[in-house]
């Protein structure tokens, strides 16, 4: 087995890889060697998991995560454009426009270079992100203007301070569910997910999942004395609702919350029902003082659905339309649309039963807070309106923080692994895709035979700890 500071610079190399051939302009050869580059530091992750016990403390796991995303902040934005969207509604908003009235073509003109950025299909709906966030998007094209390679790195910039969140926080939760730290910060905070899309695809859950995690991690430790410490507790229900106003689905960390103070007065229905009225009436204050003191208003809160307006694919709620939309195509009869909506009424029937149901537990202690707060969002996604690969992250990092060694965490890591190599860096033909990723797996197959061999003249593997990750 390859030891820990070789695994290191083979995801340093993978991620180097990557980023060159993004820098460089070809067909299928070059991008064959950027998705070999995705899976190198996949293969690197994975292995890692099994020498955790090398490390000498945190601290590396933290260097490791620096070392392999600096490349990325000089990379052009991968797997997804939607900073292009951030950026055009950022500019509407500094031109006096409402961004959850107007879309990027109707505030700004089809032939301007930022519409043009945009995918198309984005260009005509407005924003679906909280009255915090489209400040942050204002105050950036108030300082960039239009130039978008500025106003990558400036959102580039608040992802990260998002990603430092969770670094400082996933370790906090780790201990609050009694497991281990390094794991924790290996399988939720190093995972490619992260890297692709926290880093490098600029995704601004960076900033909705750092928010919510840092504030359940305040809010866990004011439960741990013998009296509650309600500074503590309200710090860290403002950055839940921070998190929550930047992208909803941080909102299910207030209930998590909620039910644990429930729990430490009483455990009783009657008490939650307090409880959750209070804490519903502060996100409302929260949110009607930063919509107001914003500027933006209340208009977000009809634009909460508009990521739905696309069909994902993905959303396992939606398969239910595709197949009995193409059955039915089969007779003549046009109902896919119809049946993808009853799919998605039948999945928020499940997320509110699967919410309740883990509430149930968590108040009655069969369930400890951060597992709640994994297993809801988890339910909030598979069956959510939209699934896409880094959503998964939602769920994932606070699972990191509080799954024990053994099948499940297995299954995480083989989720996030196959999840991590399903988007290519950048969009291309389906020709080129296909032949791109089979040289690809060519690639990877070649490196790991050479790692293998270079493993065989290392020393031999540690005993198996809580630690290690077995595969």
């Amino acid at each position: 087995m390859l030891r820990a500071d070789q695994l290191r610079w083979v995801g340093f190399a993978g991620v180097l890889l990557l980023v060159v051939t993004t820098l460089v302009k070809g067909g299928a050869p070059v991008l064959a060697a950027g998705i070999a580059g995705m899976g190198l530091l996949v293969l690197a992750w994975t292995l890692l998991g099994r020498v955790l016990t090398e490390l000498p403390d945190t601290r590396w796991l933290r260097w490791t995560l620096v070392l392999w995303g600096a490349p990325l902040m000089i990379a052009p934005p991968l797997f997804s454009g939607d900073v292009h969207s951030y950026l055009a509604q950022g500019e509407i908003a500094a031109h006096g426009l409402d961004p959850y009235t107007f879309g990027p073509a109707e505030a700004l003109g089809t032939g301007s270079a930022m519409t043009e950025r945009v995918s198309g299909y984005w260009q005509d709906t407005p924003s679906p992100y909280g009255p915090l966030f489209s400040l942050l998007q204002r105050w950036i094209a108030g300082v960039v203007g239009e130039n978008p390679y500025a106003g990558v790195i400036a959102h580039r910039l608040i992802e990260l301070a998002g990603l430092a969140l969770i670094v400082w926080a996933v370790p906090r939760l780790a201990k609050a569910a009694g497991v281990s730290e390094r794991v924790a910060l290996w399988l939720g905070v190093l995972n490619p997910l992260v890297l692709w899309h926290f880093v490098a695809g600029v995704h601004n859950d960076s900033l909705m999942l750092g928010l919510m995690l840092a504030g359940t991690a305040f809010g866990l430790e004011s439960l741990r004395s013998s009296r509650i410490d309600w500074s503590q507790m309200s710090i860290g229900l403002l950055l839940v609702a921070a998190g929550a106003l930047v992208k909803l689905p941080a909102i299910v960390a207030l209930a998590v919350l909620g039910t644990a103070i429930a729990r430490r007065q009483g455990a009783t229905w009657g008490r939650l029902a307090l409880v959750g009225a209070a804490m519903v009436a502060g996100m409302a204050l929260v949110s009607a003082a930063v919509s107001i003191g914003t500027g933006f208003g209340f208009g977000w809160l009809r634009t909460l659905g508009t990521s739905g307006s696309v069909n994902s694919w993905m959303a396992p709620t939606n398969w239910f339309g595709f197949l009995t939309g193409g059955v039915g195509s089969l007779f003549g009869a046009h109902i896919t649309q119809t049946m993808i909506g009853v799919g998605k009424i039948i999945g928020y029937a499940v997320i509110a039963c699967g919410v309740g149901f883990v509430l149930h537990r968590q108040l009655k202690g069969r369930l400890n807070a951060v597992s709640a707060l994994g297993a809801m969002l988890l339910v909030v996604v598979a069956f959510g309106p939209v699934v896409q690969p880094w959503y998964i992250l939602w769920a994932a990092i606070p699972l990191s923080a509080c799954l024990p060694m053994g099948r499940s965490r297995n299954v995480l890591v083989g989720f996030l692994a196959v999840f991590a190599v399903v988007l290519p860096p950048l969009s291309g033909s389906p020709g080129v895709l296909i032949t791109g990723y089979l040289g690809s797996v060519v690639i990877v197959a070649a490196s790991y035979l050479a790692l293998d061999r270079l493993a065989r003249r290392t020393t031999p593997e540690p005993v198996a700890t809580s630690d290690r990750v077995e595969l």
